[in-house]
């Protein structure tokens, strides 16, 4: 995996799950104990996103996608902790907290890199209508309402008609979202430093519409074509409902999610963890 040392931090910030009382304590511990080795801290999030040389995370994935998405793409190291069970994103257990925080002011720590995607969305027919650019480190998925009938959607990808689906929806995954919604729709794992991205459409009408590896220099759209209600989710975190003829564009980001590595574990060990395998 694509490697490379984590600096040593001076300023701290903390991003915790606020609906987690467990983290909030755990949170304020860790403050006093950075503190007490010379650091800053902080946890408000506009010091972190101008600040923050390392962002330590308590929660579970979704809360380190939300640091992500504080960061708005400044190559801050994160540094994730799961207050449950081991995460996809967040490879360090709560028992390790501490340990791994020594780690990294050791100076031997390293970080990962991970791509992102950018997603546009244009409407109408004025030049650069767009009303909706974001970055995500998962995925992209355009699903229809809950009452809603299939959608229909037209694909291109580098130029090049994919396809038309008929389906309930579809998501557009990084190699870190592999392993998130994409793999629910049948769609591959990534070995998290591949650079590519997934098609993968959800519950589609032509069962032999497979999901899709595409490189990473390809821009993707996606365009709506039927009258469906049908919205637009980034990383699971906000969203957008189409109209028809909206073109949704999804091509690779020029930033990238630092993630410190668990020196303890590897990414097959992750898997073998999360997905059960090898058991019975």
């Amino acid at each position: 995996m694509d490697r490379q040392p984590c600096p040593v931090p001076r300023l701290v910030g903390i991003v915790h799950k606020r609906s987690a009382p467990a983290a909030a304590a755990c949170a304020a511990a860790v403050s006093q104990y950075l503190v007490s080795r010379g650091l800053e801290v902080f946890e408000d999030e506009g010091e972190i996103a101008r600040r923050a040389d390392l962002v330590l995370v308590l929660g579970g994935d979704g809360t380190l996608i939300h640091a992500a998405r504080i960061l708005d793409g400044r190559p801050a190291p994160i540094l994730g902790v799961n207050m449950g069970s081991l995460g996809f994103l967040t490879e360090v257990p709560q028992a390790e907290l501490y340990q791994a925080i020594e780690h990294v002011l050791s100076g031997k720590a390293e970080v990962t890199n991970r791509m992102k995607l950018r997603v546009h969305v244009h409407r109408g027919i004025a030049p650069g209508a767009k009303v909706v650019d974001g970055e995500v480190l998962n995925d992209a998925v355009m699903a229809k309402g809950t009452l809603s009938r299939m959608a229909d959607f037209e694909a291109t990808a580098g130029g090049n008609y994919v396809t038309s689906y008929k389906a309930d929806g579809i998501i557009v995954a990084t190699p870190t979202g592999s392993t998130a919604y994409s793999l629910a729709a049948n769609g591959p794992i990534l070995f998290p430093s591949m650079r590519g991205m997934i098609l993968a459409p959800i519950c589609p009408h032509t069962l032999t519409q497979r999901p899709l590896v595409l490189p990473d220099d390809q821009t993707v759209n996606i365009v709506l074509i039927s009258d469906s209600e049908v919205f637009l989710t980034l990383d699971g975190q906000s969203g957008e409902q189409l109209q028809r003829g909206d073109r949704v564009q999804i091509k690779q980001s020029q930033n990238r999610v630092q993630l410190v590595c668990n020196p303890n574990i590897d990414y097959f060990g992750i898997l073998r963890a999360k997905l059960r395998w090898g058991t019975r």
